[in-house]
């Protein structure tokens, strides 16, 4: 193992892959055996892992800095090339689901592998070829607008992580004048968004219509996995959240009113939770990693081994740059068995989420590329893989003093806080997309119009003190799950059920609670989306009650803490 700096990368050889499938898909139609039918799945396997760690090597490279045309150059050529495998790659898997050893893989491996092949050969054709390359391309490219944009701000061009910090300033000026150089930054690049946005939903509905899906709804879901459940139950999600969780979050942002001594709460007051500061790290970037060492090594022997693995081999990237794309995510190299984490760290409360969050991906991530051996069920639907991360910063509660100090509940009152506040949130990007995947025509005011209906469905509190952009709906443009990972935002809110679930679970028999995750994150995407729920005792949270009996304990927890 080598650390990550150090990873060579190198194209793959399309053509050595092009021979591969059809020599696999041989295999398979002309096996004798199921060992020779499983021999050929495994040594294909081993070849697509050397190229997916390759691209996942310069994927990363490229969001570490957007502006670096080497790699920026090589996306372009793995979109391309990638795609011309689409119709060996659908032949491969209509061979290997038309396998006269279909049963024995199965009886190996689940039932849950086949079900990823079967939906895999409904979404996929060489009709939208073009569509996904150009689809690649746009996506591509909002991440380094996004990326590269910035703002005045007290003399000083910032970023948009540059004005995070002074969100959070107990000075209301500062604040204010934070956010309106955070709106100004996306009004200026607003135009490009709304043009990429427009061209991303034709080309998205022209393919689901290609394939025979009656909305681009109907086909995201089946991408992602969704077979448990349709976009009427998410609804019905979405319903519960808004019957419980907005009315709490509404008595929540009154005693924050309250508490900063305003007339009215602004939605640059929203970050300010006390009225002296919330609580902010204590150390540099590679003090917070040293800090988040002792911790796994002091939770348990599994994350103590993993995290020493990620700091040994440096397998994050989390200071913020220019150029370097927004958010944090956590892939995989599977040749080398490793996660690796990245982040845009900002001297804020988010720094630490980060070690706890994306650790969380990375830790199920670490064990499961160890002891599973199908490549393709290592993880599971986001709707699982969310719990991962988010149940992981609750276990992590204990070990805050390290990072806050005299500060740690503060952190974790409003940690909870925020978990409990970001769940309506969701709830307006989810309807929002599927407004948009409706109505495909729409317009780009259309669609800020209809953001900002939902926005006051469930999020009445949000007042944005007159800003034009932002009351016309342009708040939207900021999450960037809208552009680059259609109908995804859910499944936080999905996965957060679990996360308060195991949290209840800690407060009352924490070795339990412990036990039941690292169950979870063992099965990886062995199993389906309510069988994992079953296997780790998570109520299933599309069934009426369950997000009260979710979250209310986390609701009472808050109010008496704030």
């Amino acid at each position: 193992m080598i650390k990550f700096q150090e990873m060579p990368y190198n194209r793959p050889d399309m053509e050595e892959m092009k021979n591969l499938y059809v020599r696999t898909i041989d295999a398979l139609k002309n096996a004798s055996s199921y060992e020779e039918a499983r021999g050929a799945f495994f040594a294909l396997q081993e070849t697509e892992k050397q190229s997916s760690t390759m691209r996942s090597i310069c994927s990363v490279r490229n969001t570490i800095d957007t502006t670096d045309e080497y790699y920026s150059n090589e996306m372009k050529w793995l979109r391309e090339a990638s795609a011309g495998l689409i119709p060996l790659r659908k032949q491969y898997r209509e061979a290997l689901a038309a396998s006269p050893f279909r049963a024995a893989f199965e009886a190996e491996f689940g039932d849950q592998l086949m079900k990823l092949i079967d939906a895999s050969l409904k979404t996929t054709d060489e009709r939208v070829i073009p569509s996904v390359i150009r689809e690649g391309e746009l996506s591509q490219q909002y991440q380094k607008d996004s990326a590269v944009a910035t703002t005045n701000f007290r003399g000083e061009e910032c970023n948009f992580y540059g004005l995070l910090k002074h969100m959070e300033s107990t000075d209301r000026e500062e604040r204010r004048e934070a956010f309106q150089a955070w709106a100004r930054l996306y009004e200026k690049i607003s135009p490009q968004l709304d043009s990429q946005y427009d061209e991303l939903v034709s080309l998205r509905d022209g393919m689901a219509h290609t394939l025979g899906f009656p909305s681009y709804t109907e086909l995201a879901y089946l991408q992602r996995s969704r077979f448990d459940y349709t976009a009427e139950d998410a609804a019905a999600f979405r319903k519960q959240i808004l019957e419980i969780v907005t009315p709490a979050v509404a008595a929540i942002r009154e005693k924050q009113r309250e508490r900063l001594g305003l007339d009215q709460l602004h939605y640059y007051d929203e970050a300010l939770l006390f009225p002296e500061g919330n609580a902010d790290p204590i150390g540099t970037m590679e003090e917070l990693v040293a800090k988040a060492q002792q911790m796994y090594r002091e939770m348990s022997p599994e994350t103590g081994e993993f995290f020493d693995f990620m700091v040994d081999y440096r397998l994050f990237d989390l200071e913020t740059r220019p150029g370097k794309r927004m958010g944090g995510y956590m892939t995989r190299f599977p040749a080398y068995k490793a996660p690796f984490i990245f982040s845009n760290f900002n001297g804020t409360s988010a720094d630490v989420d980060v070690l706890t969050h994306e650790a969380g991906h990375a830790f199920q991530g670490y064990l499961a590329m160890r002891s599973i051996p199908v490549s393709m069920l290592s993880g599971s639907t986001a709707e699982i893989n969310e719990i991962h991360s988010m149940s992981m910063e609750h276990f992590a509660y204990p070990w805050m003093p390290s990072f806050f100090g005299e500060n740690s509940e503060k952190y974790i009152t409003g940690h909870l806080i925020g978990a409990l506040a970001v769940l309506p949130y969701m709830c307006c990007v989810d309807e929002f997309q599927h407004e948009v995947y409706k109505n495909p025509q729409m317009t780009a005011i259309d669609r800020r119009h209809v953001w900002r209906a939902i926005e006051k469905k469930y999020m009445p509190w949000r007042d944005y003190d007159g800003n034009p952009f932002l009351e016309e709906g342009g708040f939207w443009m900021q999450k960037q799950h809208i552009f680059l990972f259609p109908f995804y935002y859910i499944d936080y809110a999905l996965a957060q059920m679990g996360a308060f679930h195991f949290y209840g679970l800690m407060k009352e028999d924490r070795e339990k609670a412990w036990n039941d995750y690292l169950k979870l994150c063992r099965a990886g995407g062995t199993k389906g989306y309510f069988d994992l729920l079953d296997l780790a005792g998570i109520p299933n949270p599309f069934r009426e009650g369950s997000v009260e009996k979710c979250v209310r304990h986390v609701i009472d927890e808050v109010l008496s803490r704030y």
